[in-house]
């Protein structure tokens, strides 16, 4: 069911789940009372090109194109390296290719990231492995055996492996900040890193459709379209921080950047508009008018060209995080059928040069000393 919003006062009308009413009022007063700007802001192309250019309906039905199925060898070659791994007893943050050998899938999964989700349309499937052959320790060895061969582990919060999951009927919805652990559906948006993946332990009775959605083709429509939100994208945005009141609870970064011939953009909505029972901080500058106007253009344009999903339990999704927007429909859960997803945050080889307002966050979530922990069961993002 659709989780209840508690609005910020000070912030224009909008929530973290989109009204298309409010939407197209806004966009209506906006043409009509202010002068917008006609041109892109310099160094932001025309048009983009390439194969991260795509529309949901250009990969419909047609699975065999960015799904990879495990061959029965493939299989047995990971079943092996995660008994191997689990009889030397280290701990999981050990898990590296020298230790989950996978001679032959290895090098062949590292190409099929490097070809389809760094290079080409920015993402894959891998299918087959079953989780339900599998204790949770045996699962979590296989997830990050595998994705060892795509790229380094990067930090979510104080954890490595987060756990995707509706915590709702355990702990009440008060403490809950991210509608990832809720049932609700989420809207477009980013995660932090090169790659985003997801392995499906289980899945939901009915519902929870995963989207994924083309941010360059987003890009393409809006700067045809209203090249003023370019602006309003490449411009800085008050960005809530995790501090106590008093503190200046904010910091100024773009959205949108445009950095070696590449377009990259990393927002999540409810930096700016909270979630649920906890809204954006008053003591902050608010979003503009434009802002909000932006945000609802990001998500209504990506669900115009987005690809559906059905995880399959056992399916390893990887995406481009840095050209794909994700989503998720809402779901149900029953006793027998309940949606668990864990997710890693990876850093390829082959990684794309970032704009410098972003290193100090890659340098945190993948180069800084750390120990890698792993949850064996779902607990909230702990910064």
């Amino acid at each position: 069911m659709p989780t209840v919003q508690v609005k910020n006062s000070t912030q224009p009308d909008i929530t973290y789940l989109p009204d298309r009413k409010n939407y197209e009022a806004r966009v209506a007063r906006r043409l009509n009372e202010e002068q917008l700007q006609k041109d892109l802001p310099d160094g932001f192309p025309e048009q983009l090109e390439g194969p991260k250019l795509w529309k949901g309906v250009d990969y419909q039905g047609k699975e065999s194109e960015w799904v990879y199925e495990l061959t029965e060898e493939e299989l047995k070659e990971i079943d092996d390296a995660v008994h191997e791994f689990e009889a030397t007893g280290k701990p999981f943050g050990e898990i590296q290719k020298d230790t989950f050998a996978l001679p032959t899938l290895g090098p062949k999964i590292t190409n099929l990231i490097q070809e389809n989700v760094v290079d080409g349309r920015g993402f894959l499937v891998i299918r087959g492995i079953n989780p339900d052959k599998y204790t949770r320790e045996q699962n979590i060895i296989a997830y990050a055996g595998v994705s060892t061969f795509v790229g380094k582990r990067g930090l979510q919060g104080r954890h490595i492996l987060a756990h995707i999951k509706d915590l709702v009927p355990q702990t009440g919805l008060d403490e809950i900040i991210a509608p990832a652990f809720t049932n609700d559906h989420q809207v477009y948006h980013t995660d932090a890193g090169d790659i985003i993946s997801l392995f499906a332990l289980g899945v939901a009775e009915n519902g929870g459709k995963s989207r994924i959605a083309s941010s360059w083709t987003v890009y393409n429509e809006i700067a045809k379209n209203r090249p003023d939100l370019i602006h309003t994208l490449s411009q800085d945005w008050p960005f809530e921080k995790n501090s106590v009141k008093g503190d200046q609870g904010y910091f100024l970064k773009p959205l949108l950047f445009h950095v070696d011939n590449k377009l990259i953009i990393q927002y999540a909505r409810r930096n700016f508009t909270g979630f649920g029972k906890n809204p954006r901080r008053e003591d902050i500058p608010p979003i503009s008018e434009a802002q909000a106007e932006a945000l609802d253009a990001l998500h209504y344009t990506a669900e115009k060209y987005n690809l559906g999903v059905d995880f399959q339990k056992g399916d390893i999704q990887y995406i481009n995080n840095l050209s794909i927007f994700h989503a998720r429909d809402g779901y149900t859960d029953s006793e027998k059928n309940q949606r668990h997803l864990l997710r890693l945050w990876l850093h390829p080889d082959g990684a794309w040069k970032l704009p410098s307002q972003l290193e100090s966050t890659w340098d945190t979530l993948y180069h800084k000393e750390r120990e890698e922990e792993f949850p064996l069961e779902p607990t909230f993002r702990i910064i």
